[in-house]
């Protein structure tokens, strides 16, 4: 009668495998983690860019809109020249003049101290930004219409004009039309900057340099004659 020895060989890692299992296991983990950081990084600017760039659009279309009723149904343009100048502006209309609902009266439709029709358009500085605010004298008050503003040029003209707008620029260059007072004024071109601050220290991983916006807006003054180009 024969027997057998059966031997069980028991395999594993060796300590040295498992400490190099273990360093290139981290290695990977942290450079998965720095490119997660980095796109979280770039989403949050994209995400701060855009919402800076959608509330100064929206606060430009207001004063557009309500700079071009300037003068409605009064005798000059409605600019009131001793407070408007290159950062600020201030315009003054009639809306309700041939209103004749009866909620408004004789003395309202005669004057020009009704909601919305004496707005000024300035710049607050607070809390290390630039607020954009509409001030309503005979209305609402002030009220904020955008922050994080670098900047805002106001450019009053007796015509249309063409300009550059540079992509980084804080202002409007190269008009082709001389400025005038803003009590001559039928043609205003706005131009509103908006600042990103960097992200990051230079030269590191996922540094984003400062970001500038330049928007402009061209507001023509509908009480005034601009047919005569």
């Amino acid at each position: 009668m024969s027997a057998s020895n059966n031997k069980t060989t028991n395999g594993g890692f060796s300590l040295l495998e498992l400490l190099i299992a273990m360093a290139i296991t981290m290695a990977m983990l942290t450079a998965a983690t720095t490119l997660l950081a980095n796109a979280l990084r770039v989403r949050s600017r994209e995400n701060q860019k855009s919402d800076a760039l959608a509330d100064t659009q929206r606060a430009l279309n207001i004063m557009s809109r309500e700079i071009a009723n300037s003068g409605f149904n009064l005798t000059n343009n409605g600019i009131v020249a001793a407070d408007s100048g290159l950062h600020e502006i201030r315009v003054r209309s009639n809306l309700n003049r041939y209103d004749y609902d009866v909620s408004v009266t004789a003395a309202s439709r005669n004057n020009i101290q009704d909601a919305g029709e004496d707005i000024t358009y300035f710049l607050n500085a607070a809390d290390n930004t630039m607020y954009l605010a509409r001030h309503d004298k005979y209305g609402s008050g002030s009220t904020v219409l955008a922050n994080r503003i670098d900047s805002m040029s106001i450019h009053y003209f007796d015509q249309k004009v063409t300009y550059t707008a540079p992509p980084a620029g804080t202002d409007i260059t190269g008009a082709s039309a001389t400025e005038v007072s803003p009590a001559n004024a039928k043609y205003i071109v706005i131009a509103i900057s908006v600042t990103l601050d960097a992200v990051g220290q230079p030269n590191s991983p996922g540094y984003q340099p400062p970001y500038t916006v330049l928007l402009c807006s061209d507001v023509i003054l509908r009480n005034t004659d601009l047919w005569s180009y």
